[in-house]
């Protein structure tokens, strides 16, 4: 099945050149790029592959700035446009177990090209960021992101998240605490009009 990408109205082609059907893409004469159902839903993932490691920094950094329950807002610009806002609720205490409830959301989110070609903007949510931590400051963590956004550009339609999160946390050096490199590993589905796309990522 082949759906329109940002007109929204489907374009059939009766000859297409060998090097982009092979992709999936083709191109009609004054009319729009379209794309298949696969890569649709591939392309509607890896334009939030970014915002996902954002969205757990911006987490931490809500973490450490914290002087009671709630986590002041952090907002940070997308590579290309738009902006993310991350905030919500951390347990306060003594204990090295914390558990974070966060809120995600998009305003006119872009971080550039998706496969070089494609620019997709995101709106919405928002999106529920639940991370847990174990034994600070070397936790063990574990999380889930979950929620969904509007996409609008070269991709029209919802994409919906049910993503979990493992790693590990460490100290910065400095009493606040950051996920150890390498650690943190993101795996889940993201849902869209063009289908079911498994994500597996490390971040």
């Amino acid at each position: 099945m082949i759906r329109a990408i940002s007109s929204r109205v489907l374009c059939v082609c009766l000859a297409l050149p060998v090097a982009t059907a092979t992709l999936g893409i083709s191109a009609c004469a004054g009319g729009p790029s379209t794309v298949d159902d696969e890569l649709g839903a591939e392309l509607a993932y890896l334009g939030l592959d970014r915002a996902i490691d954002r969205a757990i920094k911006l987490g931490f950094d809500g973490y450490n700035a914290a002087s009671n329950a709630n986590i002041p807002e952090q907002r940070e610009a997308g590579d290309v446009g738009g902006e993310m806002t991350v905030g919500g609720k951390v347990d306060q205490g003594a204990s090295n177990n914390k558990e974070m409830d966060l809120e995600v959301t998009l305003v006119n989110y872009n971080d550039g090209p998706v496969q070089t070609e494609y620019e997709i903007i995101y709106n919405g949510g928002p999106a529920i960021l639940d991370l847990s931590l174990k034994g600070l400051p070397d936790a063990n963590l574990t999380g889930s992101l979950t929620g969904t956004f509007a996409m609008d550009g070269d991709l029209v339609g919802n994409v919906a998240l049910d993503l979990a999160i493992t790693g590990m946390t460490q100290d910065r050096g400095d009493g606040t605490i950051e996920r150890a490199p390498g650690t943190i590993r993101v795996v889940g589905t993201a849902t869209s009009d063009y289908g079911v796309f498994n994500v597996d990522v490390a971040l």
